[in-house]
C-alpha cells in the first residue's frame, strides 16, 4: 500500500508540469511594419498591422490591415497617371514551427480584400478584390517580448481578372 501512494505521488510531481503545460491559455502579439506589394500592373508599398492570437504552440490567428504609403507613377501615351494602393485587411490561419526560443518559421494561408486607386489625367478608378492569400516568414524574438518578422505572401485574387500580388514584409512584433 506504501508503495502504491509512493508511485502515485510520484505520478502527480511528473504529471503536474505536463497538465501546467496543456493547460495554458492563448498568448497574443502585434507587429506593426512595411510590405511591399509587387505586381504586374506596379509596385506599391504600405504600412501594416497585425494581432495574432496563438492558440496552441503550433496554431493560431492572425489579423492584419495595412494602409498605402508609396504610389506608382506611370505614363501611357504621354499621359500620366498614378496608381494607389487604399487599403487592404485580411484573416489567417497560422501554423508554427518552433526552431529554439527565439526563432520560429510559421506558414500562413487565408483570404483578404484590397482596394487600388488609378489616377488617370484627372479621372479615377477604385477597384476592390477579394483574394485567397498564402505564404511563409519568420519571426526572431530578440528577448521574451521583441523581435521582427519577416514574411512573403501571395494574393490570389478571386475575380476573372484579379491576377496575383506578391508581398514582403518586414515588422516590428510584441508579445503581450
Amino acid at each position: 500500500m506504501r508503495n502504491l501512494l509512493l508511485a502515485t505521488a510520484a505520478l502527480t510531481v511528473f504529471a503536474e508540469p505536463a497538465a501546467a503545460q496543456s493547460v495554458q491559455g492563448p498568448t497574443y502579439s502585434g507587429s506593426i511594419g512595411y510590405t511591399q506589394l509587387d505586381s504586374d500592373d506596379g509596385d506599391l508599398g504600405a504600412i501594416t498591422a497585425r494581432l495574432d492570437a496563438r492558440l496552441h504552440p503550433n496554431f493560431g490567428l492572425e489579423g492584419e490591415a495595412s494602409v498605402g504609403v508609396r504610389d506608382e507613377d506611370f505614363s501611357v501615351g504621354g499621359v500620366n497617371g498614378s496608381l494607389e494602393h487604399d487599403y487592404d485587411a485580411a484573416a489567417y490561419a497560422v501554423g508554427y514551427l518552433p526552431l529554439s526560443p527565439n526563432l520560429e518559421l510559421f506558414g500562413r494561408v487565408g483570404y483578404g480584400t484590397t482596394q487600388i486607386k488609378a489616377d488617370v489625367a484627372g479621372f479615377e478608378a477604385t477597384e476592390d478584390g477579394e483574394s485567397v492569400n498564402y505564404g511563409v516568414g519568420a519571426n526572431y524574438f530578440f528577448d521574451g517580448v521583441n523581435g521582427i518578422r519577416g514574411d512573403i505572401t501571395r494574393r490570389d485574387f478571386t475575380d476573372d481578372n484579379g491576377g496575383e500580388v506578391d508581398t514582403y514584409g518586414v515588422s516590428y512584433v510584441r508579445r503581450f
